[in-house]
């Protein structure tokens, strides 16, 4: 894949992400060629590529739309990231080298900075969670793991968005995020995987918190 394709690629991504296209949304290719300056075709194949990642919907003579998920897949792709963090956790508990834990220190800081600052842009929190989780999951050391966790979690990025959106949840997922910090440096394996699991499920209150966020369904 060229530079330029994967760029175009990471830039639509991007905009799914961060609900500048929402779920059901249909991708306009004269639009989004405009947008970036390019033609039609790299758009197409940039679709395509986004379809095979489950981020992207493409209908037979109707196009592409973002795509959406229904309640009973959402609460199932939260539980299957749920367990891989906290595989993730108990194995950088053991794992971690001393960088890796200074450098999780630093990301788990710049989360800090960004729940407190009142000049911090709306997003600015969620980019920095997001930074955490993937130190976490190189902390692994499992490619593989690393990779499947890595898959998922772009799936679910605009999900996990709307969650950090939620009144009071940005205070609570810092809050969490300390106590994981905590269980990981003290080497702690079987309570940093709790702590993970507990802390990316979403079930009860939080469930229906995030659905009440998501954007109306697209005519």
């Amino acid at each position: 894949m060229s530079n330029r394709s994967t760029q175009l690629r990471e830039a639509i991504e991007e905009l799914i992400a961060v609900g500048t296209l929402a779920p059901g949304q249909h991708l306009d290719e004269t639009e989004l060629a405009a947008r970036f300056g390019v033609s039609r075709t790299p758009i197409r194949e940039t679709l395509i590529q986004l379809a095979s990642m489950g981020l992207v919907v493409i209908r037979p003579r109707r196009g592409a739309v973002v795509a959406e998920l229904g309640p009973r897949q959402l609460v199932e792709m939260f539980e299957t990231m749920s367990e891989l963090e906290a595989v993730c956790a108990r194995l950088g508990a053991r794992r971690m080298n001393e960088a890796e834990r200074a450098a999780l220190r630093a990301v788990h800081a710049a989360c800090e900075a960004a729940s407190v600052s009142v000049d911090a842009d709306a997003d600015d929190y969620y980019y920095r969670n997001e930074a955490f989780h993937h130190a976490i999951y190189a902390g692994s050391h499992n490619q593989f793991l690393i990779d499947q966790a890595l898959a998922l979690s772009r799936r679910l990025r605009p999900y996990r968005r709307l969650q950090l959106r939620v009144r009071n949840r940005v205070g609570a997922s810092f809050a969490e995020h300390a106590a994981l910090v905590d269980a990981i440096v003290d080497g702690d394996g079987e309570l940093a995987a709790r702590l993970a699991r507990d802390h990316v499920m979403i079930q009860g209150e939080r469930f229906a918190d995030l659905m009440a966020s998501l954007p109306p369904p697209q005519a």
